[in-house]
C-alpha cells in the first residue's frame, strides 16, 4: 500500500506515484480519500474531459504504488481550515466535472479544495512529469486557475452548462 508510516491528517494533499504520472488526492479522514476518476477508474489519458469525484479508500485507490502526504504549497499559500476543507470536499463526491490536463487536473482540483486556488506544477514541470499522462500537451506550460469551488453549483455537470472545477 505504499507509505504505512505516513500518516497522513484530514484536509492534507496526497500524492500517488504512478507508473508514467503522478495522481493527487485529499485525505478527508478515516482512511478516505476524495479525488477525481472517469467512471470509477484512474484518469489515464489526455483525451478524458469528464471526471468523476469519489470519496474511496486511500488504500484501495494506491494499491501497490507509493504514496505520500505532500502538503507542497502550505510554504507559500495558507490552508483553508480543516473542517472547511472537509466540507467543501464532501460537496463535491459522486458529481461530474470538467477535466482537462492542463488546467483542470487532480491537483487543481484538491489544491483547490485546500488553498482555494487551484494550482499544479506538474504541467509545468519537465517533458514526462506532466500532471496524469507523462506527457503534457503542450510542454513548459504552467497552469494556475482559480476553481469556483465555493459550493457545488458552478460546476458543469453532465447535461448542464455552467463553470467548471476539476
Amino acid at each position: 500500500m505504499g507509505q504505512e508510516e505516513s500518516k497522513p491528517e484530514p484536509g492534507d494533499l496526497i500524492q500517488i506515484y504512478r507508473p508514467f504520472y503522478q495522481h493527487w488526492a485529499l485525505y478527508v479522514g478515516d482512511g478516505y480519500i476524495v479525488h477525481l476518476t472517469p467512471n470509477g477508474e484512474v484518469l489515464t489519458s489526455i483525451f478524458n474531459t469528464r471526471a468523476k469525484v469519489k470519496k474511496q479508500l486511500l488504500k484501495v485507490v494506491v494499491g501497490n504504488d507509493k504514496w505520500r502526504v505532500n502538503n507542497k504549497y502550505d510554504r507559500s499559500r495558507k490552508p483553508r481550515p480543516v473542517k472547511e476543507i472537509i466540507r467543501r470536499a464532501e460537496e463535491w463526491i459522486d458529481r461530474v466535472v470538467t477535466y482537462d490536463v492542463v488546467t483542470r487536473n487532480c491537483e487543481h482540483f484538491v489544491t483547490e479544495l485546500r488553498y482555494g486556488e487551484g494550482v499544479s506544477d506538474q504541467v509545468s514541470a519537465a517533458p514526462g512529469s506532466c500532471s496524469l499522462h507523462g506527457h503534457s500537451p503542450v510542454p513548459g506550460v504552467g497552469s494556475k486557475a482559480a476553481l469556483p469551488l465555493a459550493s457545488p453549483e458552478p460546476l458543469e455537470l453532465e447535461g448542464h452548462s455552467a463553470l467548471c472545477a476539476a
